[in-house]
């Protein structure tokens, strides 16, 4: 199959959406996750998510399209492939459709390492798990690939001192619950990107007022939404580790916003992850971007922080 084979089908509950009125991002990272649990069993790793594992996937990082809304009460279902795959790490591709129209939803490009379960020590895929990649060959389709976001290399500059040099904000902060974690007590890879969602409020109403306040015609109520994500993760916090997220403007064009966000560790400074998000300012109603103004432009990159980067 050009899209890869079935991993997941399932569908959108109402306590999914949130007050934007579609799905929360962290519930698209989340059936990713679980079509993640499918992709490892056609890999040959039927039990790579289960407590008695010999091994399992680690995520590394991920690059996410945001495409198409999912209301309460659709249909999905996620197809996936692998995109490419070394000795210990691959490349997979995973496709969110709408079963129903057949329109694609979301695309993520995730990048997992073979590790050992307790550890997080990689080491090298078996030779089924090889042999099996070659036949879920897949290539990224034209609508999956990064558009707004690199997806090169990067040396990150997060750390909690770069962050109070930056003055960025801190839009999260608490701590990892055992609820948090996975089997392996590492943080569940959805609260990264649930706990930005949590706090982007603290970050942007200024942001969209200064959009709204160019519009053409002033709308009834207003929203956002993220059009694509690169998160990468560099370490997992486990049980009892405290988080806070700092975040800062970085640019912004006549459409879109794009936002940074450090995960950090208050304790030691270290950088658990970092993400970068292009988000839109959007009609509640009309359901369709808010484009951004010359003055709204000029106004927002007054925001925006110098040097900040993933």
């Amino acid at each position: 199959m050009a899209d890869g084979i079935e991993i997941w089908r399932g569908g959108v509950n109402t306590w999914e959406c949130d007050e934007m009125g579609h799905m929360n991002v962290r519930f698209y990272v989340t059936k990713a996750v679980e079509g993640l649990v499918g992709l490892a069993a056609a890999l040959g790793l039927p039990h790579a998510f289960a407590a008695h594992a010999g091994s399992t996937l680690m995520i590394r990082e991920q690059h996410i399209r945001f495409l198409r809304e999912a209301h309460a009460g659709v249909a999905l279902h996620m197809t996936g492939g692998v995109l490419e795959i070394n000795a210990d790490e691959a490349r997979v591709l995973m496709l969110l459709w709408h079963s129903d129209s057949g329109a694609l939803a979301a695309s993520f490009q995730t990048v997992v390492a073979h590790v050992t379960p307790a550890e997080g020590r990689p080491f090298p895929w078996p030779q089924r798990t090889l042999e099996l990649a070659a036949g879920l060959a897949i290539d990224t389709p034209e609508q999956a690939m990064a558009r707004s976001v690199s997806l090169e290399p990067v040396v990150s500059t997060a750390s909690l001192a770069r962050a109070e040099a930056l003055d960025l904000v801190r839009i999260a902060q608490g701590a990892i619950s055992p609820a948090d974690c996975d089997l392996y007590g590492r943080m569940r890879p959805e609260l990264f990107i649930g706990r930005v969602s949590d706090g982007i409020p603290r970050l942007i109403r200024s942001f969209r007022d200064a959009v709204v306040s160019g519009a053409a015609e002033t709308p009834k109520r207003v929203g956002g939404a993220v059009l694509e994500y690169r998160l990468i993760q560099f370490d997992w916090p486990r049980a009892g580790d405290r988080i806070e997220i700092r975040s800062g403007l970085k640019d912004a064009d006549t459409r879109t916003k794009r936002m940074v966000h450090w995960m950090l560790d208050p304790d030691s400074g270290k950088a658990w992850g970092a993400a970068e998000a292009v988000a839109v300012t959007f009609d509640l109603d009309a359901r369709k971007i808010i484009p951004i103004s010359d003055a709204a432009r000029v106004e927002l990159m007054k925001h925006a922080k110098a040097g900040l980067a993933l």
